[in-house]
């Protein structure tokens, strides 16, 4: 999706309503089309109205806060969210990725910056219009099937987020490489993340608990010390094995 010429749809929620005003006049300049919500109960009326390509999400507000509301978003949809967060709330950042945000942006923040990332998780979103089909057998236990998103592990179908399947397959397209912590920023979050190498930490760990039988000592997902992770050269193993 390009969200310049499409003019993307950006849900703001803040109980700020002055910088709620000052981010519409930015995004709206910048191409987006912009609602408005003040509050949670507002952002979820908003969200099944007007059905946004992104939500912008302050964490905190009053009655309802972000943290609650992006568990309902998440109940509902897979609609990306931005979490907005205080400066130094590193637990608050972590625990939306946990939960499901698709990013977050610290305050206070550039016109610029916030632009950059919102096109970004966009652009994101539009991989799975892109991607190589196919089913894959890794081995016995892990099976991928690119064609429906789905990922079997011993025969239990496993839940993705969108995140954590993007990084699987750029993973299993490069099986038997090393992929380097900026190569994988780059094809999974894009290049405005070159500074955050915490996020490619993060979702190894996610992917690992959800595939491996035992994540600390993982057999698909390897690191390469200093380097990077590569995905096992599963075609070779298989060759050998017949």
């Amino acid at each position: 999706m390009d969200s310049g010429n499409k003019r993307s749809k950006i849900l703001v929620v803040d109980d700020e309503k002055g910088l709620v005003r000052i981010i519409r006049l930015n995004l709206e300049h910048d191409g987006f089309e912009v609602v408005e919500a003040n509050n949670g109960a507002q952002a979820m009326d908003k969200l099944r109205a007007t059905l946004p390509d992104l939500v912008l999400l302050d964490v905190m507000m009053p009655d309802l806060d972000g943290f609650t509301v992006l568990k309902m978003i998440r109940e509902v949809g897979s609609t990306p969210v931005i979490m907005l967060t205080a400066k130094g709330e590193e637990n608050d950042k972590v625990r939306g990725l946990e939960m499901g945000a698709d990013d977050y942006v610290t305050k206070p923040f550039s016109p610029r910056e916030l632009t950059s990332r919102i096109r970004a998780v966009l652009r994101r979103g539009s991989f799975a219009d892109q991607e190589e089909k196919g089913k894959i057998i890794v081995d016995d236990r892990l099976t991928i099937d690119f064609d429906r998103h789905e990922v079997w592990v011993e025969g239990e179908l496993v839940q993705l987020r969108p995140t954590e399947y993007r990084l699987l397959y750029h993973l299993v397209q490069n099986a038997g490489w090393v992929l380097t912590h900026d190569q994988i920023l780059s094809k999974v979050w894009g290049y405005e993340y070159e500074n955050e190498p915490h996020y490619v930490r993060l979702y190894i760990n996610y992917l690992r608990k959800k595939l491996e039988k035992d994540p600390a000592n993982p057999r698909y997902i390897l690191t390469e010390r200093g380097v990077g992770y590569r995905f096992v050269d599963y075609k070779r193993e298989n060759l050998n094995k017949s």
